[in-house]
C-alpha cells in the first residue's frame, strides 16, 4: 500500500520551502528586525506592517476544536481552489499523470489540472446524479493520482451515497478529495470522522457558505499530518493575510449565529421549492442538500435571460452534461425569493 509520500512527485521528496522570518522565530514579543518590514508603522494606523502568522496557528487551533481535529491536520487556503491546485502540483506530474472527476462537478478541478498540463478522466453521474463506480474503477489506471468527488455536489446539490465512497476509497490507491462546500446545510456526518481511516483521504472545506464569509476566501483541507506538512512545503509563505486571519477568527466566535443562517436558509429552501413546483413552466427540481436548487425548466434559455433583464441573476447550466433546460438557483432572502417568483409569473403574461 502505497504512502503518502511514496505519490509525491519525486522532486518534491527533498524539497527545500522557502524559509520566512516567522518561521525562524515563533515569540510573540520582541524587537523584530528580521522581515524588512516597516518599523514605524502602517499608514492604516492599525497594527498591519507586520506579516501574518504563516501558519495560522490560532485559526487552526479554533477550527480544531470546531471540527474535532488536531491543528496539524489543518491547511488553510486562499479559498478552496488554492488547496485544489496544490494537490494537483504536489502529486501530479505534468503531461504524465491525470485526475479523474465526475460530471457535472464543480469545475475548477477541471481548470487547476489544465493550468497545471494534468490530464482529466471524466466519468459521468448517473441519471439520477450518484457515483457510477463499476465505471470508475474501470476508468482507473496507474497515471491516475486524484480523484475528486463533491458531495454535496456543484451544481446538482445532492449528497453522494457514502458506501459508494467507501467502495472507492478502499479500491484506489491514489488521493480522494471529498468537497465538502457545501455539508452544513445536509445535515449528515463529514468524512473528516474518517480521516484516521483513510490516510490517503483529503476533505475539502470552506467558510464562503453556511459562515458567509464569500469575501474573505478562506478554504480549509483536513487530511492526515503527512499530507498537511505536504501542503504547507509547497504553499506561498503568506497565503493568507492577517486581516483575514483576525475576521475569522471573530467569526468563529459565532457559531450558534451560522447554525442560524443554516436552519433559515433550509426553510427559506423548502418553501422557495414549493413556489417553484407551482410554476407552469417547472420540468423538475433536484433533491438538494446544499443552499441551492438545481432546477429544469421549459425554455430555460429565454426565462433565464428574461430574469437578467428583471436584474435577477441566476447561474445557467444547461451548458453542463446531464443538465440540459437547468438553471442553479441559490436561495435567496424570503423578499429575493419573492421577487424572483413574481418575475417568473410576470414572464407567463408575456
Amino acid at each position: 500500500m502505497k504512502k503518502v509520500n511514496d505519490l509525491l512527485r519525486s522532486h518534491l521528496r527533498d524539497f527545500l520551502p522557502y524559509s520566512t522570518a516567522r518561521d525562524e522565530f515563533k515569540g510573540k514579543e520582541g524587537v523584530f528586525l528580521d522581515a524588512n518590514e516597516n518599523s514605524l508603522g502602517s499608514v492604516h494606523q492599525r497594527p498591519w506592517n507586520r506579516y501574518p502568522d504563516p501558519r495560522q496557528h490560532k485559526l487552526k487551533v479554533e477550527l480544531g476544536i470546531i471540527k474535532g481535529i488536531q491543528p496539524g491536520q489543518i491547511f488553510i487556503g486562499n479559498g478552496s481552489d488554492e488547496p485544489i491546485d496544490l494537490l494537483i502540483r504536489a502529486f501530479c506530474e505534468p503531461g504524465i499523470d491525470q485526475i479523474m472527476i465526475v460530471p457535472p462537478t464543480y469545475g475548477m478541478y477541471k481548470v487547476s489540472a489544465n493550468l497545471n498540463n494534468v490530464g482529466v478522466i471524466e466519468v459521468l453521474l448517473t441519471e439520477d446524479f450518484q457515483l457510477d463506480v463499476p465505471k470508475i474503477v474501470a476508468a482507473l489506471n496507474e497515471r491516475v493520482k486524484i480523484i475528486f468527488i463533491c458531495s454535496p455536489n456543484n451544481p446538482t446539490g445532492n449528497l453522494m451515497v457514502r458506501e459508494d465512497i467507501f467502495v472507492i476509497l478502499n479500491h484506489f490507491h491514489g488521493l480522494v478529495v471529498i468537497d465538502e462546500a457545501y455539508i452544513d446545510f445536509s445535515g449528515a456526518n463529514s468524512w473528516i470522522n474518517d480521516l484516521t481511516m483513510f490516510p490517503k483521504l483529503v476533505v475539502l472545506q470552506t467558510l464562503s457558505k453556511a459562515w458567509g464569509l464569500a469575501a474573505l476566501r478562506l478554504g480549509m483541507l483536513f487530511a492526515s499530518l503527512e499530507m498537511v506538512k505536504v501542503m504547507n512545503l509547497i504553499k506561498p509563505p503568506y497565503n493568507i493575510s492577517g486581516l483575514v486571519q483576525n475576521e475569522a477568527l471573530a467569526a468563529l466566535a459565532k457559531i450558534e449565529l451560522k447554525d442560524r443562517f443554516v436552519q433559515q436558509i433550509n426553510v427559506l429552501k423548502q418553501s422557495l421549492e414549493r413556489s417553484l413546483r407551482s410554476f407552469a413552466l417547472t420540468i423538475e427540481i433536484y433533491p438538494s442538500d446544499a443552499n441551492f436548487l438545481l432546477v429544469k425548466f421549459k425554455k430555460s434559455a429565454e426565462i433565464f435571460h428574461y430574469l437578467i433583464s428583471q436584474n435577477i441573476i441566476l447561474r445557467d447550466r444547461s451548458q453542463l452534461v446531464l443538465c440540459q433546460g437547468c438553471v442553479r438557483i441559490t436561495v435567496g432572502t424570503e423578499d429575493e425569493n419573492k421577487q424572483l417568483m413574481a418575475a417568473l409569473n410576470n414572464y407567463l403574461k408575456g
